[in-house]
């Protein structure tokens, strides 16, 4: 058991940081705000002060009185669209499968991590933000080395990385400067590092009225950008109410709209409801027919329902007799036969956060003597269903990002998230699937191996016996067994405490350096 809360990150650097914090007294939201500077070192092409993402919190008293809330500190698009944009498309290379992503001063929409860290610090923070960064200011300016895992995330978009002298500057292998760093060098960000200082002492105007700010807009101005001083200066954090459901014996809060990660998972258990997947044994042929068809389903429901990138996204998925139709395709059918990063806390006095960060996959654009890349999020095809071109403008990107919150009946509290861009709501459905239906602890339901169907590809992880796999082939013949688990599949971080036992438990998914620390 540990005394003051429990972490669970996708680095141990990451989780260092939060531990080191509820270690001298913070609550679970310090210990998020300082996991969220350090990931921006620690885990520089998941997460930026140049990206955007959500905080789900959940306190245990005081002014909020217990009430869950989401901060919405995701990208923003720009106010106006250039028409001769700098935007050009890459290569990510997941060695099975590969995904394309456009980068360029034309794909960075208006950034909010900055933001989010101030707002949630005045707001929930407990202790001095200049304690709360120093953790993110030794990694940034002493240096870690690179993990076997973000040295793999560093070749699949390698040629983003290394894509200007800016960018190798920073992140070029000592080797081979052509190439990203590798597994074990040592990662400097010295002016990252005073870039944080900076904001500390200055606050938040430095980056969105002040010197960050005006040199964004004239590169942007220049280079081929949307982004304006306007759009700095007018982007606000947004508290949300999360969406809540029912299911089986938890009360589910996640993401509401105008993001689809929770709405999709909330629509895809809505379809699971009455389907009973727990009475088929994990594994087998009904439970993944089920499951695959749920998820194809739920393909077509985002955009059956109008789901759009827009603020006026509407809820129509969990209208009833929305959700009847799907469900009678799922029940009739099975009786014939997609850079994120995310941390879960909770502390010993129950507050509890759920923090998902994204970057993208970086726009290769840092802003001159700031060590800050901007986010690509205008590139990503999943936050883009309609077309590149079509992006409304000034309005919330559309999010897959799922920070989610679970009470049991028996005063379980938990908190998950995932990385993972298109495959983080599959990801969260199965995990929540595993927990509640199998009834599986935390650590098996992450560690199980998944499924994830899109574009009328079935990826299959290892793990599943051959005879089950087969028998989806009359209904899902395009289908992608991968040969070890990987991050492609999301990772999911998770933690849990037990009033009953007075516990904590916790899991980091290995597909993504899960870890899990103690305070």
């Amino acid at each position: 058991m540990t005394s003051k809360g429990i972490i669970a990150a996708g680095h141990g650097a990451t989780a260092g940081a939060a531990q080191a914090i509820l270690d001298e007294g913070g609550n679970a939201f310090d210990a998020a705000l300082a996991a969220m500077v350090a990931a921006s070192v620690a885990e520089p092409i998941l997460t930026s002060l140049g990206g955007g993402g959500f905080l789900l919190a959940h306190p245990a008293g005081g002014d909020q009185g217990g009430k869950t809330v989401i901060y919405d500190f995701f990208a923003q698009t720009p106010k106006e669209r250039k028409q001769e944009a700098d935007f050009f498309p890459i290569t990510a290379d997941f060695g099975t499968a590969q995904q394309e992503f456009h980068i360029g001063m034309g794909s960075i929409a208006t950034p909010g991590t900055v933001k989010g860290l101030f707002a949630v610090h005045r707001e929930l923070g407990s202790m001095p933000l200049a304690r709360i960064v120093e953790p993110a200011l030794a990694l940034a300016r002493d240096g870690l080395a690179v993990n076997s895992l973000q040295a793999y995330i560093f070749c699949v978009v390698g040629a983003i990385y290394t894509a200007n002298a800016a960018c190798r500057d920073v992140f070029a292998s000592r080797h081979d400067p052509k190439k990203p760093i590798g597994e074990g060098e040592i990662l400097v960000m010295p002016r990252l590092a005073d870039t944080i200082d900076a904001l500390v002492r200055e606050g938040e105007d430095l980056f969105y009225l002040g010197e960050i700010a005006q040199r964004i807009e004239a590169d942007s101005h220049a280079r081929g950008g949307h982004l304006t001083a306007r759009d700095l200066a007018d982007y606000r954090v947004r508290k949300r109410a999360p969406l809540d459901v029912d299911y089986r014996d938890a009360r589910l809060s996640t993401n509401p709209t105008p993001s689809a990660g929770g709405i999709l998972v909330a629509f895809a258990l809505e379809l699971l409801r009455e389907a009973k997947i727990g009475t088929h044994a994990f594994g087998t042929s009904d439970h993944l027919t089920l499951l695959a068809r749920v998820m194809e389903l739920t393909n077509k429901a985002r955009v059956d329902s109008e789901l759009h990138a827009t603020d006026g996204a509407p809820a129509r998925l969990l209208r009833p007799d929305f959700v009847k139709a799907y469900r009678a395709q799922v029940l009739g059918r099975l009786a014939a036969n997609r850079g994120t990063t995310h941390v879960s806390i909770i502390d010993a006095q129950g507050n509890a956060a759920s923090l998902s960060l994204t970057n993208g996959e970086g726009s290769a654009y840092i802003v001159p003597g700031t060590g800050i890349m901007l986010n690509n999020m205008l590139g990503e095809e999943d936050l883009n269903p309609q077309g590149f071109d079509q992006w409304p403008g000034d309005q919330r990107l559309c999010s897959m990002l799922t920070p989610t919150l679970i009470a049991r009946a028996d005063g379980r509290l938990a908190v998950m998230g995932s990385g993972g861009s298109n495959r983080i709501r599959t990801a969260i459905l199965q995990t929540l699937v595993n927990t509640l239906d199998f009834a599986m602890t935390l650590e098996d339901s992450v560690s199980r191996p998944r499924i994830h169907f899109e574009g009328g590809l079935l990826s299959i992880e290892p793990g599943f016996d051959n005879s089950s796999t087969e028998a989806l082939e009359a209904d899902f013949p395009n289908m992608q067994h991968w040969q070890e688990r990987n991050m492609f599949f999301g990772g999911v971080h998770a933690v849990e405490f037990d009033p009953s036992r007075n516990r904590f438990s916790g899991v980091g998914d290995p597909r993504r350096g899960g870890v899990v620390v103690g305070a």
